[in-house]
């Protein structure tokens, strides 16, 4: 028996307003191997609702909903102790929807653009279950940059604490969209040794997962808007 048929299904929580589309991604989930909907919400304060009742492993959570915007619901969703081990995907068009950075923020997990492909969102998913949150470096980088650089206001300073500073670098690589094996061949580390600093990185800046992460990596100016 394989690792993946041993393993309960990731349970898929939709947040999203047009009944044509929430119905393809429940078709597209539920036919998938792994993968499970626990769920449907055609509002965010029913997305918020839904959350707390059904416990899902992943919200996928479309920006524009009536009544409570995806950022609002994600904020509540994620503020909530009892769903801690929830984790947010949002789902957002780079060319209209400018919630990138205030949907981090909030506490997302990770985001996928509206253009991706079936494949590409089943694997994205199965990422920001896993905990890794945060998909596609180049994406993130060409996004986040953007957002902060145009749509943000000047950040907020965050204070980094007791960092060391091989974690201030670990984590200024995080914010510029590098993936583990990136940080290590850049830093001449092993993934293990990044994995651990990764770690040590969450658990001092009590942040949610690697999405998180990116936030304070601008927020502190490690990162810069340039």
């Amino acid at each position: 028996m394989s690792d993946d048929a041993a393993a309960p299904p990731i349970r898929v929580l939709l947040a999203e307003d047009q009944l044509l589309v929430r119905d393809s991604l429940k078709v597209l989930i539920d036919v998938t191997p792994g993968l499970t909907t626990v769920g449907e919400a055609g509002t965010g304060a029913e997305a918020v609702r839904l959350a707390r009742l059904r416990r899902p492993d992943v919200v996928l959570m479309d920006v524009r909903m009536p009544d409570l915007d995806g950022i609002e619901a994600t904020r509540r969703i994620c503020a909530d102790p009892a769903g801690a081990g929830i984790r947010v995907l949002i789902l957002t068009t780079f060319d209209q929807d400018e919630y990138v950075y205030a949907s981090l923020r909030a506490g997302a997990s990770g985001f996928l653009l509206k253009s991706a492909s079936a494949t590409d969102l089943l694997a994205a998913i199965r990422v920001v279950a896993s905990g890794e949150a945060l998909l596609a470096p180049t994406v993130t980088r060409r996004l986040i940059a953007a957002f902060v650089r145009d749509s943000h206001p000047a950040p907020v300073t965050r204070d980094l604490g007791d960092l060391t500073r091989r974690e201030r670098e670990v984590l200024t690589l995080v914010g510029r969209g590098m993936s583990n094996s990136d940080i290590a061949g850049h830093l001449h580390l092993t993934v293990g040794t990044v994995k651990t600093h990764i770690g040590r990185l969450l658990a001092k800046l009590q942040a949610r997962d690697r999405a998180q992460l990116v936030v304070a990596a601008y927020e502190s100016g490690l990162v810069t808007r340039g």
